[in-house]
């Protein structure tokens, strides 16, 4: 029987959806879910060079959050939100920076109109339907780059029920964040800190990176009941030469590549080449990996605890087995692990 949406649903205390993150970032918790089945593990994340092999490979989503929410008014005065998913071209004789964006606003957003964030100032040229609009802003390069650190905020997800704080712009961020312009943190690797990854290359575990910029083909939900109707939103990844390479090696020696979150492992099997090893270089992805999608370049993931009901939670089900996953969720729940983007992790190895 295909499954839907509903069979991806758990019940969560409101208790266990993290507010804040823990410190030192690897004193966070990390629950080990053996692949093939067998007993869970319960750790530190500060043991995960315990848990990896010599010879393993990290893969990680360097990509770097910026402060995507902005709020300002329209000109009739009605307060607007902006949430900035994604950098366009700009139009030869239109200067300014260009936007895809969600919007929100008093009154429905039109084209046309003029947004104030104080500042700086947006017009939005088209609005595209379901929320999403393409603006223009005032200014573009470093006047635009230095403007949007001083009016935007942290784009912190609506489950986490406060304001952004200036702590957020550092602990919202990986320590390897690299390629600015995520509306979204790659949240499994919020829990590395400088000390563990060297640990981790003193163990003989190797790291490479990929760029994917999260938007809202990652963290919109799933609205269709029927799996085979869902669409993922385009996001732009890239591959790095070196990145190939190392994938390539690790397959050649036996060891595993490992995918850190979530958009890592959506990256990584957006580029893989069925016998053809890791294609580099820059792409765009839809993929929407549930159940039943078979895995070609991820061998073990490291991933943070999902949303009911979303394709990441789908993803992780894809991954480590659908009953299974969700087993595995009513067991942190009793043990009382944290959710979320400021919670735990777990390993499915």
């Amino acid at each position: 029987m295909a499954l839907r949406t509903a069979d991806f649903d758990y019940e969560l205390p409101d208790a266990l959806v993290a507010q804040e993150p823990v410190s030192p970032r690897d004193a966070s918790r990390l629950l080990a879910v053996p692949r093939g089945g067998g007993p869970l593990g319960h750790h530190a994340f500060r043991d995960l060079p315990d848990l990896l092999s010599p010879g393993d490979l990290l893969v990680a989503n360097d990509a770097r959050v910026v402060p995507a929410r902005l709020e300002g008014h329209k000109e009739s005065g009605g307060r607007c939100e902006l949430l900035l998913v994604e950098r366009l071209t700009s139009v030869p004789g239109l200067p300014g920076a260009r936007f895809r964006a969600m919007g929100q606003a008093s009154k429905a957003l039109r084209s046309g109109q003029r947004l104030d964030f104080g500042a700086m100032a947006a017009q939005v040229e088209v609005a595209e339907g379901e929320g999403f609009f393409v603006v223009r802003f005032d200014r573009d390069g470093t006047a635009f780059d230095e403007a949007l650190e001083g009016v935007g905020h942290v784009p912190l997800p609506p489950y986490i029920r406060r304001r952004d704080a200036p702590a957020d712009r550092e602990r919202y961020q990986t320590v390897f964040a690299r390629v600015p312009g995520s509306a979204a943190a790659p949240t499994a690797g919020l829990h590395f800190t400088p000390e563990l990854l060297a640990r981790l290359e003193a163990r003989g575990v190797e790291w490479a990176s990929v760029t994917l910029h999260v938007g809202p083909g990652t963290f919109l939900p799933v609205r269709e009941e029927d799996l085979s109707l869902h669409r993922l939103h385009e996001e732009a990844y890239e591959v790095p030469e070196r990145t190939a390479q190392a994938f390539a090696d690790c397959r050649a020696r036996g060891g595993r590549v490992v995918a850190v979150g979530t958009t890592a492992a959506r990256t990584l099997e957006s580029a893989a080449q069925a016998g053809e090893g890791l294609r580099p270089g820059k792409g765009r992805t839809t993929l929407f990996i549930a159940p039943g999608y078979a895995f070609r370049a991820v061998d073990a993931m490291i991933t943070n605890f999902h949303l009911p009901r979303s394709s990441l939670l789908m993803l992780v089900c894809g991954f480590g087995g659908h009953e299974r996953m969700l087993a595995v969720y009513r067991e942190a729940v009793r043990l009382r692990y944290r959710f979320y983007s400021y919670g735990d992790a777990m390993l499915i190895a």
